[in-house]
């Protein structure tokens, strides 16, 4: 059998779909304060919490392939 080839990197950076989740929901947590309070702001501010806690996490894992550690995911 033939060996499956590599994805191209722009199909497997997962780097833009988290900024453009957090920027979505940091404009989300923007307008909804101003028009409702509430649960809808809090979940709004919860997405964009998250969204900068997997931005971290994206960080974290490059900054581990890079100084060769084994456990960490290749990007």
């Amino acid at each position: 059998m033939r060996p499956t080839p590599e994805l191209p990197k722009r199909l497997t950076d997962l780097t833009p779909v988290v900024i453009v989740g957090t920027s979505l929901w940091a404009v989300a947590t923007v307008v909804l304060f101003f028009v409702t309070d509430g649960i809808w702001v809090q979940t709004a501010f919860s997405g964009l919490v998250l969204g900068f806690i997997g931005l971290a996490i994206i960080a974290w894992q490059r900054a581990a392939a890079r100084r060769g550690s084994k456990s960490a995911q290749r990007f």
